[in-house]
This record gives structure tokens, sequence and C-alpha cells, in this order.
């Protein structure tokens, strides 16, 4: 069990269940708040053998060493932060990627997330990865031919994919939100609940250098969607695609680089993956660029104020 301390209480997590217990007849004083974000995401690399048009990855090849995400991770984890969730690119395409897993598994208290087209995943990675997973996710952008059209891949392949992350720990299906995938919504819910999903993502579709983001029309049906959603398998949505929609915060005092942070495949520090702002993470450690990132913000309120 690990705690971290912030506006809303004491919150503390059980990275092997899961299990989430927030103390809020306990508030501490701010200068007791953990420092780190309480999740931070981390582009391994760039690099991805698909060519999806609405990625938000950057496309020219980066990648980051071992050595250097294991130091971020254990200044974060000294700091209170919960989890770190691995993307891309496509992370099992980092040639360090089950080391990195492993080392972070056994040298922190952080829970060990990824996410994955789950097209690499093969028998003899997933049996590499037990233990060292706490959490995985998988994008499902649409059924049949519409994934097919989407990802450039075939359906049953993903099914495949579906079998092998199924055994490696507990894992969630993602799906991005657009025109084409909004009528497959109630297909996608009844795919995670057959397969065994404990959590069903949703990603509203954001501007990108490759496409537009979710438009008006495709934002009405999801939130009719999700109004009368009664399905088994539990409904998340990204922070970026949740206006609009019902949701529910058990820390709203926990805002911004408090709560979420994304470390780039150059090694940049970001309020999101998409944000054009950062602070470059040099010697002095991830959380000097934290410093400075959250510094760059203050002084910006302060000129809007």
């Amino acid at each position: 069990m690990k705690s971290r301390s912030g506006p809303n209480g004491v919150h503390i997590f059980d990275r092997l269940t899961g299990l989430n217990v927030l103390l809020d007849e306990l508030r501490p004083e701010e200068a007791a708040w953990s420092v780190s974000p309480r999740q931070v995401s981390i582009a391994l690399t760039n690099v991805c053998d698909l060519q999806c048009a609405y990625c938000y990855a950057p496309k020219h090849k980066a990648s980051l060493q071992a050595d250097q995400v294991l130091g971020w991770l254990k200044e974060l984890d000294a700091e209170g932060c919960h989890g770190i969730g691995f993307g891309g690119g496509e992370p099992t395409l980092h040639p360090d990627f089950v080391g990195i897993c492993k080392k972070v598994s056994e040298e922190t208290q952080l829970a060990v997330t990824f996410t994955t087209h789950g097209h690499r995943l093969t028998s003899k990675m997933v049996e590499q990865l037990k233990g060292s997973v706490h959490f995985a996710r998988i994008s499902v952008d649409g059924i049949g031919s519409t994934y097919e059209a989407q990802r450039g891949r075939r359906f049953d392949e993903l099914l495949r994919g579906l079998d092998s992350i199924s055994i490696l720990s507990p894992f969630g299906i993602n799906v991005v939100v657009n025109e084409r995938t909004v009528a497959e919504l109630d297909a996608i819910s009844e795919l995670a609940q057959r397969v065994g999903a404990s959590e069903f993502l949703l990603l509203p579709q954001q501007a990108t250098k490759g496409g537009e983001a979710m438009n008006e029309m495709v934002g009405r049906a999801l939130q009719d969607w999700v109004s009368n959603y009664r399905g088994k398998v539990r409904l998340a949505v990204s922070e970026a695609g949740a206006s609009g929609l019902p949701t529910c915060d058990p820390l709203p005092d926990e805002r911004g680089l408090q709560a979420y942070a994304h470390i780039d495949a150059s090694g940049m520090l970001r309020a999101t993956s998409y944000s054009a702002a950062g602070a470059k993470i040099g010697g002095a450690g991830v959380l000097s660029a934290l410093k400075q990132l959250r510094s760059t913000f203050e002084i910006k309120r302060e000129k809007r104020s």
C-alpha cells in the first residue's frame, strides 16, 4: 500500500489489487502535499508500425534510455506518484520494454501500466512481463472492417492480441471516438465484456496534424450513448475529452500537474501529451523539470490576471 497527500486528503493505493482509499477527513497542510503528479505517462519511443491518422505522437524518431527512465521514476516514486503508464508510439517496440517494466516493478512502488495496439504481444513477451505489469490497455478502434480501415491491420490479429493481454494482467479496452467508431460503441463494449476487460476507456478524438477533433455531431451522439449505457464494464473517459459527459471525480481539487504529467520520447515533461509547452528533463532530474514547468504555468496565470 502506498499513500500520497493532497488537497482532498490522504490517498492510499494498492497496486496489486487496484484498491483506492481516500481519507478525506485528513486534510494535510499544503506544504505537506506530495510533490509528484498522481499519475505520469511516458512515451518510451515514437516508433510505431501502424500509421493511424488521428495519432498524436510525433513522427520524428526518438526513444528514451532505460536508465534515464528508471532514474526519473525513482524520483517520482519517492515523492508520491502512484502509477506510471508506458506508451508511445508503440511501447512494445522499445528494445528494453520488458526490462524497464521489470525494474520499475521491482525497484519502486509504482503501479506499472502500458497501452498497446496488441499486435506485437507474443507469448514469450507476455510470459516475461507477468508479475511486472499491474494493468494493461489495448486499443480497439472499431469492429471488423472499421478497425481494419483505421488501423491498417486485420481484426482477427487484434483478437489474438486480446487473448494474450487477458492472461497478462487485468486489462481495459480503449477506443478513439470519431465519426467511424461512435456507431460501434455498443459492439465494442460487448466485446470488452466478452473478453473480460475491466474498463472501457473512451478517447474522444483530439485535433492532430493528421486529423481534426471529434465534431459536434459525434459529440452529441457520444453523450447520448454514455447517458444510456447499461453495460457491465466500467466506463472511463480521457480528461481531454470529458467535457459534456457525466463524470465522477473523487479528487476534485487535485488538478493539473498535481494529478497528471506526460514525458515524451525526447525527454520533455509536459502537462499532457497534447501540450505544446514543456520543460526539458536535464541532469538535475525530473522533479527539477516539474518545478520549472509549474513556474511557467504560474507566470502565465499571473499575466492573464
